[in-house]
């Protein structure tokens, strides 16, 4: 007969309610102390340098304006025609009205034609630089200024992507009327290309510049085109675009205190070449590039502190 011990029959010990109730334990690696990932400060230095510096941001601002400029100006083929067609049509229509009637001392060979042709550069560059820097008081009643404002870039890139989109697209037009200049007189060949270029970007940026301070501060796309064409067409006409300060001390030194009367200088000095007469060149109390250089510093100053004011 088989006996039965009570441990055998005894029933298994349970566990214990408070063991069973337990969450599992996690089992975490541990982390040395040395390591950048021991305290929050190493997720902050990694996402500190994922952002881009303060320059990118200013460079993709930038480039974001330009882009944008230069897609908008070639959607709005009147825009294009507009600042191409009616500088020609009064270089046209002036020029062989007055053709007759116009005489440089000492220079009698030098045509009207000839004597208006860099005017008429310099006004492609002016009405380009009025039509396009009127459309910072457009993007700012869409919203895109506010949006641009509130993106990394600083108000410096701002300034600085617009002035240069409006120079590109005043600068080409310009070369593209100088492409006619042999039917004003100016062989290709005797023409100062590096000096042409220069003095054409610098105008246009000097211009853009002053056009986008006076565009922050103004809200009306008619109002800031009255201002413009009250200053600027008056000081396109005192630059000696038209005709020269021959007889007169007052305009000449109008002339000579109206920086635009460098630019035209400049551009005169770049297509005529060494025999261009002196007689048609404003008078300058500077050399020509040097003040054209300050002016777009100044310009480009204005626009700064312009855009520096909350709105």
């Amino acid at each position: 007969m088989t006996t039965t011990t009570s441990a055998a029959r005894s029933p298994a010990p349970s566990a214990s309610p408070d063991l069973a109730s337990e969450p599992p334990v996690a089992h975490t690696a541990t982390v040395p102390a040395g390591s950048p990932d021991a305290s929050p400060r190493g997720a902050t230095a990694s996402s500190r340098r994922a952002r881009p510096s303060a320059l990118a941001s200013d460079l993709a601002t930038m480039r974001v304006l330009v882009e944008r400029d230069l897609r908008r100006f070639l959607r709005e083929k009147s825009r294009i025609v507009g600042a191409l067609l009616q500088p020609l049509l009064l270089w046209l229509v002036i020029g062989s009205g007055l053709g007759s009637t116009f005489r440089l001392p000492g220079a009698e060979s030098h045509g009207y034609l000839q004597y208006f042709f860099p005017g008429v550069v310099a006004m492609v560059v002016l009405f380009t630089t009025i039509f396009q820097t009127m459309t910072v008081i457009e993007d700012r009643h869409q919203g895109f200024l506010q949006a641009v404002l509130s993106a990394p870039g600083s108000r410096v890139a701002v300034v600085a992507g617009k002035c240069l989109a409006v120079s590109v697209i005043a600068g080409g037009q310009a070369l593209v009327v100088l492409a006619m200049a042999p039917l004003a007189g100016y062989p290709l060949a005797g023409i100062d290309v590096p000096l042409v270029v220069a003095s054409v970007s610098l105008f246009a940026f000097a211009l853009a510049s002053v056009g986008f301070a006076v565009a922050w501060l103004l809200d009306s796309t008619q109002g800031y085109h009255v201002v413009m064409s009250l200053v600027l067409i008056p000081a396109w006409i005192l630059s000696g675009a038209m005709y020269p300060a021959t007889g007169s001390a007052t305009i000449g030194t109008i002339m000579a205190l109206n920086p635009m009367s460098y630019a035209l200088a400049a551009l005169r000095r770049g297509l005529g070449g060494p025999g261009l007469p002196s007689v048609a060149l404003p008078p300058l109390w500077a050399p020509d590039l040097l003040v054209l250089a300050a002016f777009a510093l100044v310009g480009f100053a204005l626009a700064t502190l312009a855009c520096t004011r909350r709105r």
